[in-house]
This record gives C-alpha cells, structure tokens and sequence, in this order.
C-alpha cells in the first residue's frame, strides 16, 4: 500500500493532494486515534513518571568533571609539562563551569511550560556564551597555554555526557 502524490490539484488543501491507494495520510487526520487517548489521573501520572529513570543534570556535571581530572592526570603524566596540565584543567573548567551554570537553572522549579522553555533557552544561551568567553580569555589566563590538550580535554568532557545518560538507576529504583 503506497500513498502518491497527485500533482493536479496544487490549489486548495495540501492534504487534498495526496490520492489513497490503501493505509491512511501520512500526518494522519486525527480521527483514527480519538478513541484511544485518555487523560490520566494524577496517580496514574505520577506513577508512570515513577517508573521512568531520570537522570539528574547534577551527575552529568560530575562525570563531566571527573573525565576533565583523569584527562589532567593523563595529559600531566604523558606530557610532563605543566602548561599542558594547566591547559587540560581549564579545558575541563571549560565545560564543567557552563554546564553547572545550565544544571543550575534546569533545577530551579516552575509550573509553567512556557517559564520552563523560556528558562532552557536562557540558561543555555548563557552556558554557550560563559564558554565562548572562557575560550577568548584561555591565552591571557593559563600560562603557556596547550591549545591541543585543552580541545583534546573538552572534547572528552563533552562526549561523556552519554556515558552519564546511558549510566541511570533501573526501573523501579528511586535514587
């Protein structure tokens, strides 16, 4: 069953333009589902929310630290050059101080979905724009600044954000 477009009707409705050879429209045309959905009550919400891990943006932040210490230990011990060192540790400081700045605002309650994504949009805008200043002032704060081991640092810290995501309590579990 394939759905075709029909090129002879480009006036009117846009759904209109698609000829049914089987099946339904492809965006559906919101009747075959009205029977389905149902509002859940307030204990069936809260105990399906209970069911779903979460996972805190606090622990994200601290497994970002954590990689940023062992690339500064790795990048020290390999290098034997403190410049390299200092340039891993604020390459880390690079990532972790935004994201706290973003787990921060993310923690921080409101009741209106509206406030909420308004207040995502700030807090990461904010986060992007710390980091960027952080990188513009690195060559004036760190002495003999290693770009390599500080991109090399903060490309790690970044990555392991999914090692955080993928490392959440099991179902049933409430930390």
């Amino acid at each position: 069953m394939t759905d075709t477009l029909d090129h002879d009707d480009d006036q009117g409705d846009p759904r209109g333009a698609w000829r049914q050879t089987g099946g339904s429209a492809p965006w559906g045309d919101g009747q075959e589902n009205k029977e389905d959905f149902r509002r859940l009550t307030r204990e069936e919400a809260q105990r399906l929310r209970a069911g779903i891990p979460q996972v805190s943006p606090w622990r994200v932040v601290a497994v970002q630290a954590v990689a940023g210490l062992v690339c500064w230990a790795v990048i020290g011990l390999v290098t034997r050059s403190s410049g390299a060192a200092w340039s891993a540790l604020y390459g880390a400081a690079a990532v972790v101080v935004p994201s706290a700045l973003l787990a921060r605002g993310m923690t921080r309650g409101t009741r209106s979905p509206v406030a909420a994504a308004a207040g995502f949009m700030f807090w990461e805008m904010l986060k992007i724009g710390v980091a960027i200043a952080m990188l513009v002032i690195a060559a004036s704060v760190v002495p003999r600044l290693n770009w390599p081991a500080l991109l090399i640092t903060m490309v790690v810290c970044i990555k392991v954000n999914w090692v955080a995501l993928l490392w959440r309590p099991r179902r049933g579990r409430t930390r």
